[in-house]
């Protein structure tokens, strides 16, 4: 019984370290979440060299061959990313539109062009979202958009001829349309081999479509891996997903084969051609073609962390996290960049030309690889019959040689970022690394019609403190008068918005001693005056005829008494008695019978029609035009009564 329980016992733990351990892996498989990406920052402008002869080049149908790169300047410098596909060219501008240009037989373009004039030229493909990602095989081209869906148009082909890209019936179609790619999930990132089409979803998922004679669709036997199988074009035009256990991370297509990192990014899966072993799978596992993912060992070996693989036709590239490049694969033509050497590599191997140097972009043509450095250079080897390699000539190169003929850009000095070959041309992404200019807007016209008015208010003359004060105090009823003076400090006062300092709006001890002395000189005007005006009426003997139609009421001979100063506004002067002296009127002779010097009405009737201004009790030092001197108005008063009086007098003794 023990025993027996013992058993029992080391059964259930043994269950339960199963259990825990399947439950383990089962929560690592779900917890992988990949994004949809978004497109680069970097804006630049695209380069291209190589053979043009069907407008690959987008530098129009003049130009049929260049060894050296130009400048497609139609694309303009917002370029985030560019790739060659066989015979065509795909870009992706920074608001997400998609730019092509090549050969349009099977719909690569993905839009209209009447000739071949409009396909040599870049043309804008009409997208139902921005674009974040792109890829171009030999006939066909796919956008990854924002919204996590995929696009596609163009055809795929196999040895029978073009197969089309969407199943229609029981045949495939090409679409000269963006056509979308249904896989129930959202896209992560997408690839093109030459003629099959590689999707990665959010969870790790791979899906592939197209062409699969070669094992590059990783999903399907030899034998139901052709248009003739029974499920016919059903198994290759319909997206699958690809029976990958581990997961993927990132993917990579060639021209007849596949890659995927695992989600830890250590283990390099592959299947596809691998006839010259370019797929780094050797030893028992190495066959012509395989048609499911297998472990490359050759990567097993090398880094533990790998950033990218290119694919050639017969070779492959590598760049591990560090920035150092290798190649494995056929070694003819000089594509591996290993120099003389004759025979294949069968395992990665370090380029020795790129030692020491940080790569930060690789690619793979047909027979030909390039690779970018952290520094902006470029270099290139292989087949160069062509001028793909942009070297300026058309030999092959067996080691890595630098480019270094790189047109200007118009913007000013550029770095390039990115390479990309196709079948017989290669396209260089240059980023712009010049600095914005800062451009100063020019100002609305309300802001310069201020800037006139405070340009004008300050050349003209400011006014004294005391008349800025006066018209501070009576600018409007709604306004505070001005506070009481005092000689203690105040605080600063807001005049026209500004806040001035209280030295400018104070009145000092003078100021308040000048204006007692002008409340004392006017009462001794007003008694001066009363007296004048009975002098003036005593010495009157005969009084004149008034000739005017209205008397004044009867002066009873004593002047009003003027109210104390202190009721008084200190903005009006008290009413001169001797200017409503009604006996001075009544006595005054006719103004048209009487010879008169010009002024002398107005200096006689303009002081008892309008009182000068004053501010602060004070006579304004400027007066209205046709306003009388305020010095000794009255005595200038007087005066002109007696004579009236005495001219009055001598007019009667003449007539008499």
């Amino acid at each position: 019984m023990p025993a027996a329980r013992g058993v029992k016992r080391a059964a259930t733990k043994a269950s339960t370290a199963s259990a825990a351990s399947a439950s383990k892996n089962k929560k690592k498989r779900a917890g992988v979440q990949l994004e949809v990406p978004i497109a680069p920052k970097r804006k630049g402008c695209v380069l291209t060299c190589g053979q043009g002869d069907v407008g690959q080049l987008g530098l129009g149908e003049e130009v049929v061959e260049t060894n050296k790169f130009k400048l497609v300047s139609s694309l303009g410098s917002k370029i985030v990313d560019a790739c060659a596909g066989g015979m065509h060219t795909v870009a992706l501008d920074s608001e997400g539109n998609v730019w092509t240009f090549g050969c349009n037989d099977e719909g690569a373009l993905g839009r209209t062009a009447r000739g071949e004039a409009e396909e040599a030229v870049p043309g804008r493909v009409s997208l139902p979202e921005p674009a974040v990602a792109i890829a171009a095989g030999d006939s066909h081209t796919a956008a990854l958009l924002q919204n996590g869906d995929v696009y596609a148009w163009g055809a795929f082909r196999d040895s029978h001829g073009s197969m089309g890209l969407v199943v229609q019936g029981r045949e495939g179609k090409a679409c000269r349309e963006p056509a979308h790619i249904p896989i129930g999930k959202p896209a992560a990132d997408i690839a093109s081999g030459g003629d099959h089409l590689v999707i990665l979803t959010t969870s790790g998922s791979v899906y592939t479509m197209g062409c699969g004679e070669q094992g590059q669709l990783g999903r399907l036997s030899q034998r139901s891996a052709t248009r003739d199988a029974r499920q016919g074009f059903n198994a290759l035009l319909v997206p699958s997903k690809v029976m990958f256990r581990p997961g993927a991370s990132r993917i990579w297509a060639g021209y007849h084969a596949t890659f995927a990192l695992d989600t830890n990014g250590e283990k390099v899966y592959a299947w596809g051609l691998n006839n010259y072993g370019q797929l780094g799978v050797s030893g028992e596992k190495r066959r012509a073609a395989l048609f499911t993912p297998t472990e490359c060992d050759a990567f097993t070996r090398g880094p533990e962390r790998w950033a990218a693989v290119a694919c050639g036709q017969h070779h492959s590239l590598a760049l591990d996290a560090a920035g150092a490049c290798y190649a494995v694969g056929r070694c003819e033509y000089g594509r591996l960049g290993l120099g003389s050497r004759s025979g294949d590599a069968e395992t990665l191997e370090p380029i020795p030309k790129l030692a020491g140097k940080r790569c930060v972009s690789i690619a793979a043509g047909t027979s030909s690889s390039f690779a970018v450095t952290d520094k902006g250079e470029v270099y290139a080897w292989g087949m160069g019959s062509e001028g793909q390699l942009g070297t300026g000539g058309t030999e092959d190169a067996p080691e890595p040689s630098a480019v270094t003929a790189l047109p200007e850009l118009p913007a000013g000095p550029g770095k390039p970022v990115r390479a990309s070959a196709g079948g017989q041309h290669t396209v260089l992404l240059i980023e712009d690394t010049s600095e914005p200019k800062t451009v100063t807007p020019d100002p609305v016209p309300k802001e310069q019609e201020t800037q006139k008015l405070e340009d004008q208010e300050e050349d003209e003359p400011r006014p004294p403190k005391r008349q800025k004060k006066k018209e501070e105090e009576t600018s409007s009823s709604g306004e505070a008068k001005a506070d009481t003076v005092d000689a203690g400090p105040r605080p600063p006062e807001k005049f026209n918005g500004d806040e001035t300092e209280t030295a400018a709006m104070e009145v000092d001890d003078t100021d308040k001693k000048e204006t007692d002395d002008d409340e004392d000189i006017i009462k001794d005007t007003q008694t001066d005056s009363a007296t004048t005006a009975e002098e003036a009426q005593q010495a009157s003997t005969k009084p004149a005829e008034d000739v005017s139609t209205e008397k004044a009421p009867q002066q009873t001979g004593e002047p009003d008494k003027p109210e104390p100063a202190a009721e008084q506004p200190m903005d009006t002067e008290p009413e001169s008695p001797a200017a409503g002296d009604d006996d001075a009127v009544e006595a005054a002779p006719e103004l048209n019978d009487v010879e008169m010097k010009p002024g002398e009405g107005e200096k006689e009737t303009a002081p008892s029609e309008q009182a000068p201004e004053t501010v602060n009790g004070n006579p304004e030092t400027e007066e209205p035009p046709g306003a009388a001197a305020p010095s000794a108005p009255a005595a200038e008063k007087s005066k002109a009564v007696s004579d009236a009086t005495i001219a009055n007098d001598n007019a009667l003794a003449t007539t008499a």
